[in-house]
């Protein structure tokens, strides 16, 4: 059993509200198994919508306080110190923030410093599981001479893991397919369903006159955003015209529905309610595979070409079979897409092997826990516990 902990979890929200998801996903687990975490984000209003209630104070656990406050002095030296800090991605917490932590700006207590934690990116490469639990002592500043310790999510026993909730198993056993899509309007009628979350694919459209031709029906499932737009842009007529039109867009044997922005939850159920699932990034792409679906994976591209790199090195950590590796690499632009085949149903074992295997293990909260635990045993300080 962890110990019992506060934590400081620091998000900048960059691009595409990945990032925002993690750190979410993080601290609501966090302060699920009964630790206390304040989320200092610097544009909290994806929340909203991702998990109502979050900005109001109504999430048990969690406290959400703007990014530009960590900096101001009249907030910092009313503050109780946390045991644990974590940068998400790297966003290094504000110098005022670190300074009064580690000495100035009045502060009238002296407890032992925070584990602080840089959460790296997920990534299946090998330095992956070089980095991982590496130290990184600080040079210069306030903070001289303290530890700061990388910390990669990954797919093995060697790296971080993987965010899950301890609940996820269950509440996916539960769920009521029907049910859940009832809730949107929609009934089947044999058609294959699919859920596509993504960024601007060249695929997209030679893949949706494919789906509008083909002799199996396909309903496509989109949420608000990105993927709404990308989708909107290879359609004709009304359904191109705006975001948020309601209503089931078809074009031959291919049926579009666009659905409002989702909870954190309602994303885990509109994958659990597909046949086959297009996910981007890393949040989405985690629950794509705790969802166990056929799934295609759109890597954030990167201008130096690194995320070809990363992206086969997935692909082998999945033992992705020829006719998925290639569909990936077709999807994320990296050849021209002759010979990718869409075959959901040929890919579906491999989905679920890596599914059950990462499911064996422990799961990043656990780790992340574990590795607080022994930073502060090997300090001697114990910390500071709740």
């Amino acid at each position: 059993m962890a110990a019992l902990r506060s934590w400081d979890i620091f998000c900048r929200v960059i691009d595409n509200l990945g990032d925002i998801g993690v750190c979410w996903r993080l601290s609501a687990e966090l302060a699920s198994r009964g630790q206390r975490v304040r989320l200092w984000v610097d544009d909290p209003s994806p929340l909203s919508s991702m998990a109502p209630g979050a900005l109001e104070g109504r999430w048990p656990g969690v406290r959400v306080l703007p990014w530009s406050r960590s900096a101001d002095p009249s907030v910092l030296t009313g503050l109780e110190p946390a045991d644990v800090w974590v940068e998400g991605f790297g966003c290094e917490p504000e110098p005022a923030f670190v300074a009064h932590r580690f000495g100035g700006m009045g502060r009238s207590w002296a407890p032992p410093p925070p584990v602080w934690i840089n959460l790296e990116y997920l990534s299946a490469e090998r330095f992956a599981e070089r980095c991982h639990g590496l130290p990184s002592p600080l040079g210069q500043g306030p903070a001289k001479g303290h530890v700061r310790w990388f910390f990669y999510p990954g797919l093995t026993a060697a790296t971080g893991g993987l965010l899950r909730e301890t609940d996820l198993a269950a509440r996916r056993a539960a769920f009521d397919r029907a049910a859940w899509l009832a809730r949107w309007n929609i009934r089947l009628a044999g058609e294959q369903v699919v859920s596509m979350f993504c960024y601007e694919p060249a695929g997209l459209g030679p893949w949706m006159r494919e789906r509008s031709q083909d002799a199996r029906p396909t309903l496509l499932l989109v949420p608000s955003g990105r993927a709404s737009a990308a989708v909107r842009s290879h359609l004709g007529g009304s359904a191109r015209a705006t975001e948020g039109s309601p209503g089931r867009h078809t074009e031959g044997s291919l049926s579009i529905v666009f659905l409002p922005p989702l909870t954190q939850p309602d994303f885990d159920h509109l994958l659990w309610a597909c046949d086959a699932n297009f996910v981007r990034g890393e949040d989405s792409l985690v629950r794509a595979l705790w969802a166990g679906k056929p799934f295609v994976w759109q890597i954030y591209p990167q201008s130096d070409q690194a995320h070809q790199g990363k992206l086969a090195a997935m692909l082998d950590a999945w033992a992705a079979p020829a006719s998925w590796r290639e569909f990936h690499r077709a999807w994320n632009g990296l050849t021209d897409g002759n010979g990718a085949r869409w075959e959901p149903d040929r890919w579906a074992p491999a989905v679920e092997s890596v599914r059950s295997g990462l499911e064996a293990q422990p799961d990043l909260c656990q780790r992340l826990c574990a590795f607080v635990d022994r930073a502060f045993a090997a300090s001697g300080s114990g910390g500071k516990q709740s």
